[in-house]
């Protein structure tokens, strides 16, 4: 599995309640001990994966069905731990309400062994960019 939608996430963003230039979205990676679920709903069901901390996106526009950011970066992630995919969600603040919205495996490098270096995902600069509807 490349890139998909959440299906409770897409509903979301199909009624409205995703903006994605003004919510605050953010980017988490995932162990590959995680394994996707259309039964996933929020951030809360995903925690315990995540290696390093969630990032917020910048520079994020969505115009032409198109959703891009800036490439995230992560600073000094733990040794020891290996990377296999990454959830973009929209935070609430609350992990049990923020809703997960795209899963994906595709990041340069992925899978990719923490070293307690920087991790940077570099997003496809194609038409596609982050996510696209069309």
């Amino acid at each position: 599995m490349a890139k998909t939608l959440y299906p409770k996430g897409a509903e979301k963003m199909l009624r409205g309640a995703i903006d994605f230039e003004n919510d605050t979205v953010k980017v988490a990676m995932l162990s590959t001990a995680y394994t996707y679920s259309i039964a996933h709903e929020f951030f809360s069901d995903v925690v315990a994966h995540i290696v390093g901390t969630a990032q917020t996106l910048a520079g994020q526009t969505a115009a032409g069905g198109i959703f891009d950011a800036n490439d995230a970066e992560f600073g000094a992630v733990a040794a020891g731990s290996t990377i296999g995919a990454f959830v973009i969600f929209k935070s609430t603040g609350v992990d049990s309400t923020s809703p997960l919205l795209i899963y994906s495996t595709e990041a340069t490098g992925f899978p990719a062994a923490t070293n307690g270096g920087t991790i940077t995902i570099p997003w496809n600069n194609g038409a596609g960019r982050i996510m696209s509807l069309v």
